[in-house]
C-alpha cells in the first residue's frame, strides 16, 4: 500500500469513529471540502503534513495519534 492510501484509508475510518462525512471533516479542519475531496477521492496525490495537521486539529487530535494506527505499518516504502 502507498502512503498517499493509508492516508486516505485513515481520514475515512476517522470519520466512520467520528460519524461524520467527508464535509464535515474539511469544516472542522478549516478546509475547503473540495480539497478534502480531492484527497479521499485520490485526486491529490501528495497530502502534506500542514494538511494532516488541520485535519488532526479539526478532529482534536494529534498528528502522532493520527499516525499511530496500523494502516501506516503497511506501507511500501519503495512505492512511488
Amino acid at each position: 500500500m502507498k502512503a498517499q492510501e493509508a492516508l486516505v484509508k485513515r481520514i475515512n475510518g476517522l470519520c466512520k469513529k467520528h460519524q461524520i462525512s467527508v464535509n464535515r471533516l474539511a469544516t472542522l479542519a478549516g478546509m475547503n471540502p473540495s480539497t478534502m475531496k480531492n484527497i479521499v477521492y485520490g485526486l491529490s496525490r501528495n497530502t502534506g503534513i500542514e494538511t494532516v495537521a488541520k485535519i488532526c486539529n479539526g478532529l482534536d487530535m494529534t498528528v502522532a495519534d493520527f499516525f499511530e494506527d496500523e494502516v501506516f505499518r503497511r506501507i511500501d516504502q519503495d512505492a512511488d
